[in-house]
């Protein structure tokens, strides 16, 4: 979408024709589905749930070093001597603490302005066991850090928390931590949804994600439950396995928010955790995208999204369709998706 091409919920259908091995010809249906906000198109491949994943049947046990604590740099007492500090300029304790969470530069930064923010001094937390609380402690240190951040830079207005859980994520270190970072670049997420949303309100004197929320309340078949202020629901056009949002319409800014949507944001995330744990899944990525601009059309909205398990033999989740066709395939409908995890905000 260059600039504005409405709010358009678009799909179809393609089947391809085979005989299979015991002669019986088949019809084997593929919907394709258009987001309507990227205009990326995702296939969903009905009959790939069928297939036999190693790995997958059940919850993986822990990591082969879920219990080496003494070589973990963010555990104590590794942590006051393995972690690096903020300048004094930017931060007198050079650590900055809230709760259980400290949150400290990355060593390997990723932006201008890159942290890891912990969640508390267990060195492993299995996907959903964690407390709301702890979770809690961790979106406000970031989000001060963020603060912090603008009152340096105000031009470093693109900011991001993020959360790769386990390697099969992206995750290099087992204790769970998030991701935050700030730049006056903008990534090229970013940079589209900063375009797109601006567009949208041009156009339409309306909020893009307010507008898409609206409508799949209307329609009711993906969304799945609140937790306070923020909605959740199923991806129409997933680009990732059993991918779900997150919005809180209206807002558009990580550093106005107050403890209560923090606290309720962590209630959605270990919520979403708790319904992949169900389907034997222990790996995921979180992100929580921001452009903190005064006049910023970006409205808040989490995406989490189930990655391959971490465990011996198992394949990963992006294929040469993703990685060259560029199409997401899943197996499983957003209708689907929605309906195995409401439950989960019961």
């Amino acid at each position: 979408m260059d600039s504005f091409d409405g709010l358009s919920f678009r799909s179809t259908c393609v089947t391809a024709r085979i005989v299979t091995p015991d002669g019986v010809a088949t019809d084997r249906p593929i919907e394709i589905r258009t987001s309507p906000l990227t205009g990326r198109r995702s296939r969903i491949t009905f009959s790939r749930s069928g297939e036999t994943e190693h790995g997958a049947r059940h919850l993986p046990a822990p990591p082969p070093h879920a219990g080496q604590v003494a070589a973990c740099p963010f555990c104590q007492p590794q942590l006051e001597t393995k972690t690096p500090r903020f300048p004094p300029a930017f931060h007198t304790a050079g650590r900055m603490a809230q709760g259980g969470s400290i949150l400290f530069p990355n060593l390997f930064p990723y932006a201008a302005y890159s942290a890891v923010s912990l969640f508390d001094d267990r060195h492993f937390v299995e996907i959903g066991t964690a407390s709301p609380s702890v979770y809690k402690d961790s979106f406000l240190n970031c989000a001060a850090y963020l603060r912090r951040v603008h009152e340096t830079d105000p031009a470093a207005v693109y900011m991001g928390i993020a959360q790769n859980h386990l390697p099969s994520a992206g995750g290099s270190l087992l204790h769970p931590h998030l991701q935050v970072h700030a730049d006056r670049v903008a990534p090229n997420y970013h940079r589209f949804l900063a375009k797109r949303t601006r567009a949208y309100k041009t156009a339409t004197g309306q909020a893009l994600f307010s507008d898409i929320l609206q409508h799949e309340k209307n329609d009711g078949r993906r969304t799945i439950g609140r937790t306070g202020e923020w909605e959740w629901l199923a991806a129409f056009a997933p680009e990732g396995f059993y991918e779900i949002w997150g919005i809180l319409p209206g807002r558009t800014s990580v550093r106005r928010l107050g403890d209560a949507a923090w606290d309720d944001l962590a209630r959605g995330v270990l919520n979403t955790q708790r319904f992949y744990r169900s389907l034997c899944r222990n790996g995921y990525n979180l992100g929580l995208l921001t452009v903190e601009q005064d006049d910023s059309g970006l409205e808040l909205r989490v995406v989490m999204m189930v990655r391959s398990n971490y465990a011996a033999w198992v394949r990963n989740d992006h294929t040469s369709f993703e990685t060259m066709l560029g199409d997401m395939a899943t197996f499983q409908t957003p209708e689907e998706t929605a309906r195995l995890a409401r439950p989960f905000w019961a």
